[in-house]
């Protein structure tokens, strides 16, 4: 007969190897867990101001925060001490810039010339210039130049480039609304001017449309995208409008919003319809934003904001944002308008001729029937959410046998 305490002591014994050893209950982490730990918590940071790559810019996307600058600025400071950007110890461009200095120097010394030319000809009678029309242009012609020849004269500095891809620009200065004018017609408004013509805004709305400002559109904090869908719940609110002048001084502008596919029954076709009207709105290449909750409702809104909306089964409808530039230094009478300008057909033609005003700006997004309309609808007190329009369907043509000898 074996013995039975043997097996019980080999099994104590098996528990005592370092194999078999179990762990204790423990509140802390163990060393695999803490080196995990202080190897997630220790991520490289990276400084939006030396970021050169593609891979760490992605990196600095995903934690909010955006590159600052071009990347081949990024990549010059990161290769250099801390030293200031004109100061670079790069022999090329120290003489570089001393050519730049040279030519700027000579634009300042036309600049000067050109002043006095100009107060010259506004001491001189209208009489010894062709008359008062001709010294007008003259002087016209001759501010002109002037502008030109400011912008000529810093165009070519890389401190002033690096300023304006840093964003520090200083919009009252001709060369920074130079630069950003050129930098917008490169790219946004050939989106633009695509949207507005490949949905027909141009000739539907206005025979012609030569935008000379940049238009931005946001509802809340959602931006909007020229042409883009959006939800009738989100454009249920007052929008913001980001409005860049590249032209000196301040300018009055009204603002239209309008629905150029109203559904019209009875026609068999379409109308318009204005969602907003406001007017006297002062506006600079510093005073850019637009925002329609703080205008006045006695002196600048002539017909207020209209939740835009489609009725279920009619197309998607286009809502254009037109910014119109008044007559220098005139106002318009909002009481006027408000007694003269209805919603329901509206002519966007007719109020430019009448109020003597041409648009520089526009924007346009577009609105569909969703599960939000019908809630827009009845919040606005609009009717027609419980109507579906369909397309009439079309009468086939009688048919007609043909003769059957012909095929034999």
């Amino acid at each position: 007969m074996s013995n039975p305490i043997k097996p019980t002591l080999r099994c104590l014994r098996c528990t005592q190897h370092p194999l078999y050893r179990l762990r204790r209950i423990t509140t802390t982490a163990s060393q695999y867990q803490e080196a995990a730990l202080q190897s997630t918590s220790a991520a490289p940071f990276l400084d939006p101001n030396l970021v050169s790559t593609r891979k760490e810019e992605r990196q600095l996307l995903r934690t909010g925060v955006s590159p600052i600058g071009s990347r081949r600025r990024r990549a010059a400071l990161q290769s250099t001490s801390n030293i200031p950007f004109e100061q670079l110890p790069y022999q090329c461009f120290q003489e570089a810039r001393k050519i730049l200095h040279t030519d700027r120097e000579e634009k300042l010394q036309q600049i000067k010339e050109e002043r006095r030319r100009i107060a010259k000809a506004e001491a001189l009678a209208p009489a010894k210039c062709g008359g008062e029309a001709g010294k007008k242009g003259k002087l016209v012609a001759m501010h002109k130049y002037l502008e030109e020849l400011k912008i000529l004269a810093d165009v070519n500095d890389p401190v002033i480039k690096k300023r304006f891809e840093d964003g520090l620009g200083d919009m009252n200065r001709p060369i920074y609304r130079y630069l950003a004018d050129r930098k917008w017609r490169e790219y946004k408004r050939l989106v633009m001017m695509q949207r507005v013509s490949q949905m027909h805004v141009v000739p539907d709305v206005l025979p012609h449309l030569d935008p000379i400002a940049e238009v931005s559109l946001a509802f809340g904090r959602r931006n909007v995208q020229p042409g883009e869908f959006v939800d009738s719940r989100v454009s249920e609110i007052l929008p913001r409008l980001n409005v860049q002048l590249f032209d000196k001084g301040e300018k009055l502008v009204t603002v239209v919003v309008l629905d150029s596919d109203v559904p019209n029954v009875e026609k068999d076709a379409f109308d318009y319809r204005c969602h907003f009207l406001a007017t006297n709105i002062p506006l600079s290449p510093t005073t850019t934003s637009l925002q329609f909750s703080l205008l006045s409702k006695d002196s600048q809104v002539v017909l207020p904001w209209l939740p835009p909306h489609a009725q279920k089964g009619s197309p998607y409808h286009r809502l254009s944002i037109f910014i119109l530039q008044q007559p220098e230094g005139k106002a318009l009478d909002v009481e006027a308008m408000s007694n003269r300008e209805i919603r329901d057909g509206f002519n966007l033609r007719s109020f430019n001729d009448r109020h003597l005003v041409k648009p520089i700006g526009v924007h346009m997004f577009r609105t569909i029937w969703d599960e939000g309309t019908e809630g827009v609808m009845r919040r606005a007190g609009l009717e027609g959410a419980n109507i579906e329009l369909r397309r009439k369907k079309p009468e086939s043509l009688p048919y007609k046998k043909k003769d059957g000898a012909r095929y034999r």
